[in-house]
């Protein structure tokens, strides 16, 4: 069994868990209403947690599909996004794949340098000049950062989203590109790709 194959047994592992649980919570409601004077807002909440879990690992399993071939890079790339996550400091990561972007943004300051998680970390501190635009990643390299990206005008659900995330699904959207953002309000990490955006467990 390849290491690609392994993944996918364990992601659908987890996933038939988390439904199993689903199930559970799901009997658990229907007891509640049908129970006097009952409140089942709690059974709510854990299935609405449930489903978030169920939704991140998958997107987690996607995004290194979509990924492999493109870096090799991963763990870097996983360990840095998990540090700006905890830390809440902002981010938006663009990692090329078959299409050139280069003409699809306006380009901050050329990079060219190894991909690392600690210059990662360094670049988006809260502070520093390249912080705020996006960082451009081909393939093992970090090519530029603080570059500005086209614009996706979106909302989620009853939220406007705020520039990154916007950054994010804008730029998917005229590429195959995958973009990567960390939010610094609440450090909760997603992915967007083909104009759409999907949460992404930091475990």
């Amino acid at each position: 069994m390849t290491f690609n194959q392994q993944l996918e047994e364990e992601v659908k592992s987890k996933i038939t868990d988390y439904l199993d649980e689903l199930i559970a919570e799901s009997q658990k409601m229907l007891f509640s209403i049908k129970g006097e004077n009952s409140c089942f807002l709690c059974e709510l909440d854990d299935m609405k947690a449930l489903l978030g879990k169920i939704q991140s690992t998958a997107s987690a399993y996607y995004l290194q599909s979509y990924l492999g071939q493109y870096t090799d890079k991963h763990a870097e790339l996983s360990t840095a996004v998990q540090q700006l996550s905890s830390k809440r400091h902002g981010a938006l990561i663009v990692v090329e794949r078959s299409d050139s972007v280069e003409h699809l943004i306006q380009k901050g300051v050329t990079v060219s340098a190894a991909f690392t998680s600690s210059l990662i970390e360094s670049i988006f501190y809260p502070g520093n000049p390249l912080h705020d635009g996006g960082m451009l990643v081909r393939g093992d390299s970090i090519v530029s950062a603080a570059n500005i990206l086209p614009l996706a005008t979106l909302y989620a659900g009853e939220y406007k989203l705020g520039t990154r995330h916007r950054a994010a699904i804008g730029i998917t959207e005229v590429s195959d590109a995958l973009a990567l953002v960390v939010s610094e309000e609440t450090g909760k990490v997603s992915f967007a790709f083909g104009g759409n955006l999907y949460p992404l467990t930091t475990e």
